[in-house]
Order: structure tokens, then sequence, then C-alpha cells
């Protein structure tokens, strides 16, 4: 690596089976875009790809490949969503984000490093599977590819810029509407164990809650009635109410959130986000 960026790290899908230890799954924050990627590189869609974070980084390659930049533009002056073959000696750069968070670079085969509880994530929050890249790091090419690499990706579905949709929580029943009728911001506060919002305080019903388990996208609502929305890194249990939950087709979107985008809530039923997700599995199987 020539330059290491803002907060650059190896992502793949993450690592399932351990949130009874208290270890969440981590992963990439934009899983969508990383699954896109490998299998526009003809990668299985779960190998390890490099996840750049609001500033690039820059990569010198030391053999011919083939990569794919999906996820947010930075500027690197290579087409988005395309499978590209770099040449050895070929310096890939890539700037600040123009839109959106985060950008991925998959290589086909995938990147080689070794695996944590059977992920090749990196946990940001705690250490675990490694650290944040730097100048000077030497990332070895795997053997993930299954197949001959893509063109290009036709008719990528856009991020949108509507309501986060979501399904309703356990604790909805404690909550009235006020969720769904303010408008909120992505506070600098925010990183990869939850996005915090400041906007319109959601007041629930007082009382002690029992802890429980959190997934993924689940809002939660503190005592100062300021929205948190789980993300990759979420603890694995907690005692705050939770009145909503975002749908899993969402999760690209609250992965590329950054600080100060404005977020606003929209409520669907189970079978619309359902079928939400089948389209966006659908795009991808397409590729």
């Amino acid at each position: 690596m020539v330059s290491g960026g803002l907060q650059t790290t190896v992502q793949d899908l993450g690592r399932f089976g351990w949130a009874h230890f208290g270890i969440s799954a981590s992963g990439a924050a934009d899983s969508f875009a990383l699954r896109a990627g490998n299998l526009l590189v003809g990668n299985a869609e779960n190998a390890a790809a490099v996840e750049m974070t609001l500033m690039g980084a820059a990569f010198e390659f030391e053999a011919n490949t083939v990569i794919a930049l999906t996820g947010s533009d930075f500027g690197a002056g290579l087409p988005l969503w395309s499978a590209v073959e770099v040449k050895a000696g070929q310096t890939v750069r890539c700037g600040p984000s123009q839109a959106g968070a985060r950008c991925y670079m998959c290589v086909r085969g995938g990147i080689a490093v070794p695996k944590v509880m059977g992920s090749a994530s990196t946990h940001v929050m705690t250490g675990v599977g490694g650290r944040a890249l730097r100048a000077g790091d030497l990332l070895p090419i795997g053997n993930e590819s299954i197949r001959r690499p893509r063109g290009t990706a036709k008719g990528v579905p856009t991020l949108g810029s509507g309501a986060l949709r979501t399904t309703d929580g356990p604790q909805t029943e404690s909550f009235a509407d006020e969720l769904y009728r303010g408008a909120y911001t992505v506070s600098e506060e925010s990183n990869r164990m939850g996005l915090r919002l400041r906007g319109p305080a959601v007041p629930s019903a007082a009382g002690h809650m029992l802890t429980e388990g959190a997934p993924l996208g689940a809002v939660q609502v503190p005592p100062d009635g300021q929205p948190i929305v789980l993300f990759v890194e979420h603890q694995t249990t907690g005692g705050y109410p939770k009145p909503a939950n975002v749908i899993s087709a969402d999760f690209r979107r609250l992965g590329q959130l950054r600080p100060r985008d404005r977020v606003t809530f929209e409520r669907v039923t189970i079978e619309q986000a359902l079928r939400l997700l089948q389209q966006q599995e659908q795009w991808l199987y397409g590729i």
C-alpha cells in the first residue's frame, strides 16, 4: 500500500455464530457493494476485499490482476461497478468520497489474510481480525476466484434519497409515531458500532427494561430520546427499547451514510421488506 486513507480495512461478510460470546458479525458496512464487486471479478461472494471510508487509499500492484471498485465514488479514475484489468507496477489512487461513505476494492482471488473465528473481517472497535491498513502494508492475493470475471454491472440499483424503511421492533407498542414524523441528522459521533442520530426526541414509556438481544439495524431509543441505529459492530445485547428495525434491503444505505446526512424513517410491512430484499438479490445474481 502506498497510503492507507482515513479508515481502510479488510472486510468480508463477517463472522457469524459468536454472538453468545458478545462478538458481533462485523464485516462490510455495505455488504451489497462487496458482494457485487466479488461477483464482478469472479470471486466467491464472501471473499475478503478492501473497505475504504470517507477518504480512499492508494495501492501499487506487483502482478497483473482484475479489480472492481463498488459502492461510492472515491475519484479513482476507474469505472465503478466494472471488472477492470490492472498491470504490474500500476498504482490505483482513491481520493475523498464524492458521495456516500464507503468504497470497496475487490481483487480477483480475494485478499489472503488470516481468518479469525472463520472470518477475515476487521472488527475496528476491538481489533479482532487485524487493524486499519497503512502505508507499507503488503496484501497478498488469494485463490477465491471461482469463475471468469464479468464486464460491467448493468442497471445498478440506486441508493435513493427517501426514508429508511423499517419494520416494527419488539417495543413498538411503547412508542407513539414520533420516530416517523421527524427528520434526523447523522452525528459526528457515529461509528461502526452505531449511527447516532440528532433531531426531535422520541419519548417512550418510563420503566425498567430487561437486557435482550440486539440485531443489526435495530433502532434503539436511549433515555435522551435520540435514536441510535445499531451498525455492523453493534453490541449483541442491550437494554434500550427498540421501536423499529431497518429492513435488510436498506442495510446498504446505512453503510453509505455520512456524518451530517439527513435521515427519516418509514414503516413498511414484513411482506414489503421481503419483496424489496428479493428484488435486490435478483439483481445481484444477474451479474
